[in-house]
């Protein structure tokens, strides 16, 4: 074979791999994005968290059933109108970023495996001996700050601000958890939640504050009033 055969036989394999390199880039990538993507049709706890989201700051008023249908895809044009995104009605990452949403992730509605054991934490400190209903909900109030705008977006920061938790502030966060309250804490990041969307909850045998009392009790589990 002589040396200009050679030479064109190189200059043809790399021209096979930039193209194969092309391919990639704008057809397996989008292909991988689309699929990390929340849209019509799309269920589990990341739509549980793009509804509950969208209701607290007042562009949905649906269920908060983890199923992204129509009203789901309205509400999410009209965050994306008022926040200069693409009115596409699909969640992707610019518009998980602008919500606080993590797509992707390893754990259930995008929280790792010390999230789930830290809450635990809280539900054996806060509501052990309750029903396991009410345990659930105490988790789910928990979540439902982290969605919460008017919250720290994180498991640990909403669990640890000041004052927020009484096993917090008398050390039960520390006692170990039992199966029944780590099984709770994972229903819970699954998308569970008995309370549908409440942000707070209070033993009306033991509460002092009177600003807790002013809160709209919208059910009771157990030895707690769940409220907004």
């Amino acid at each position: 074979m002589s040396y200009q055969q050679k030479k064109l036989i190189s200059l043809v394999s790399l021209f096979v791999l930039v193209l194969t390199l092309v391919a990639v880039c704008f057809f397996v990538q989008p292909a991988e994005a689309e699929a990390a993507a929340l849209k019509r049709g799309s269920t589990g706890s990341l739509v549980r968290q793009v509804q509950t989201k969208l209701k607290n700051w007042g562009y949905y008023s649906g269920s908060v059933d983890g199923i992204y249908g129509s009203q789901t895809v309205s509400a999410v044009k009209f965050f994306q109108r008022r926040n200069g995104l693409t009115q596409d009605g699909i969640v992707g990452s610019r518009t998980a970023a602008a919500m606080g949403i993590r797509l992707t992730s390893s754990g259930a509605g995008g929280y790792s495996s010390s999230d789930e054991y830290l809450l635990a934490r809280c539900i054996y400190g806060e509501a052990r001996g309750e029903p396991y209903t009410g345990q659930v909900a105490v988790g789910a109030v928990v979540l439902n700050r982290v969605m919460s705008s008017a919250f720290p977006n994180t498991i640990a920061g909403v669990i640890y601000q000041r004052g927020a938790f009484t096993a917090v502030d008398d050390g039960q966060i520390n006692l170990t958890p039992n199966e029944t309250a780590l099984k709770a804490a994972r229903d819970a990041m699954a998308g569970w939640d008995p309370t549908n969307g409440c942000l707070y909850y209070f033993n009306p045998n033991t509460a002092t504050s009177a600003w807790i009392w002013s809160r709209e009790i919208r059910l009771t589990i157990g030895r707690h009033h769940f409220c907004v």
